[in-house]
């Protein structure tokens, strides 16, 4: 994947000790993964790459902002995201990552590409349900929430107690308490 070579790190040249590399990561970021449930992405993920003798670590923070679409009113709106991920990349006779935070890599290997980790991160610091925080306060108006809230529950028992009931229910219901 020749477009994300700028999250290829190349260890090898590189002293022990810390580094800091910081990525800006955007809408077109995605579209490489062929991700397209963000409308907009503004965030930054910072990694601290640290080199040991015969380990690598790696701690990655991401922080910004992703514009989406709410799971409720279909509605676009800023939802802020923050998370960290640690990883640790251990050499071994071939590669394995089965274990999500050791990735083991094989002896000759020079550079290492951290644009899944990034792509995952992001992914995984979004809620489970995206709901627009002008639902939560009742600031937003549309007409799906309107909808919703005449077809709740809760609206359907206000129709029903305002509509007549047949007196033979009446009777019926008699037979429950005359016990």
């Amino acid at each position: 994947m020749k477009p994300l070579k700028e999250y290829t790190i190349q260890f090898v040249g590189l002293k022990l000790g810390k580094h800091h590399f910081d990525y800006q990561i955007d809408e077109k970021f995605f579209e490489l993964f062929e991700y397209d449930d963000f409308n907009d992405v503004n965030v930054e993920v910072d990694l601290l790459f640290e080199k040991k003798t015969t380990l690598l670590e790696l701690h990655f923070k991401a922080k910004g902002i992703v514009n989406v679409n709410c799971d409720t009113s279909n509605e676009p709106y800023d939802q802020k995201i923050e998370g960290d991920f640690n990883l640790v990349v251990n050499f071994g006779d071939e590669y394995n990552d089965e274990n999500e935070e050791i990735l083991i890599i094989p002896h000759g290997e020079y550079e290492i590409n951290v644009a899944q980790y990034i792509y995952e991160l992001i992914i995984l610091s979004m809620p489970i349900k995206r709901i627009h925080p002008g639902i939560a306060d009742g600031t937003l108006k549309s007409e799906i929430l309107e909808k919703l809230e005449e077809l709740s529950p809760k609206g359907i028992e206000e129709k029903e107690e305002s509509e007549d009931i047949d007196p033979r229910w009446n009777t019926l219901k008699k037979l429950l308490t005359d016990k």
